[in-house]
C-alpha cells in the first residue's frame, strides 16, 4: 500500500483508444496527477463517481490537476463508458491488474455479503513531481470531485 510521501509507482498500461499510458508521462508535466481506482464500467456507483469527476471537470483542470480513472475493464468498455458518460478524462485499462496491486488498490471486500478479492475504490492525488500527497480511501462516489479539491 502507498503512503504519502512514496513516489508514483512505475506502470504501463493502455487507454481506452489503445495508447500506451506510462508513469513517466505524469511526472514532471506542471499538473498534480488525480489517479482513481473504480470496480466497474456502466455501475451506478463507478457511474456516479465518473460524473461527479466530469461535471467538476473544469474546476479540477483550474486547480491544475490532470485526472485519470483506472480499472480492469477492456480498452472497448472504457471506449464505450466515456462515450455513454461524455468522460472528457481518459480511462485506463489494466487487466492484468499490475498496476492495482502497485497502488494497494486491489483486496479483500464484502459484496453481496461474501468476501471477495476485488478492486478497492481509491484516489491517489500525486504532486507534479509524482509524490503521493493524498489517498482519499472513502470515495464519496456522488462526491468524488469535491472530496479531491478539498486537498
Amino acid at each position: 500500500m502507498l503512503k504519502v510521501g512514496d513516489k508514483m509507482p512505475s506502470f504501463e498500461v493502455l487507454d481506452q483508444d489503445g495508447n500506451t499510458v506510462k508513469s513517466e508521462d505524469f511526472i514532471g508535466k506542471g499538473k498534480k496527477t488525480v489517479i482513481y481506482f473504480y470496480p466497474k464500467d456502466n455501475t451506478s456507483g463507478c457511474t456516479a463517481e465518473a460524473c461527479s469527476i466530469r461535471d467538476n471537470y473544469d474546476a479540477l483542470i483550474a486547480a491544475g490537476y490532470n485526472v485519470v480513472g483506472v480499472s480492469k475493464d477492456s480498452a472497448a468498455s472504457h471506449t464505450g463508458f466515456r462515450a455513454k458518460h461524455g468522460l472528457p478524462f481518459r480511462l485506463l485499462s489494466d487487466s492484468s491488474r499490475e498496476m492495482h496491486e502497485a497502488f494497494g488498490a486491489i483486496g479483500e471486500k464484502k459484496m453481496y455479503g461474501k468476501t471477495v478479492l476485488g478492486t478497492l475504490r481509491r484516489t491517489f492525488i500525486f504532486s507534479e513531481d509524482g509524490i503521493l500527497e493524498r489517498i482519499i480511501e472513502k470515495v464519496d462516489t456522488k462526491n468524488a470531485a469535491k472530496q479531491i479539491l478539498e486537498a
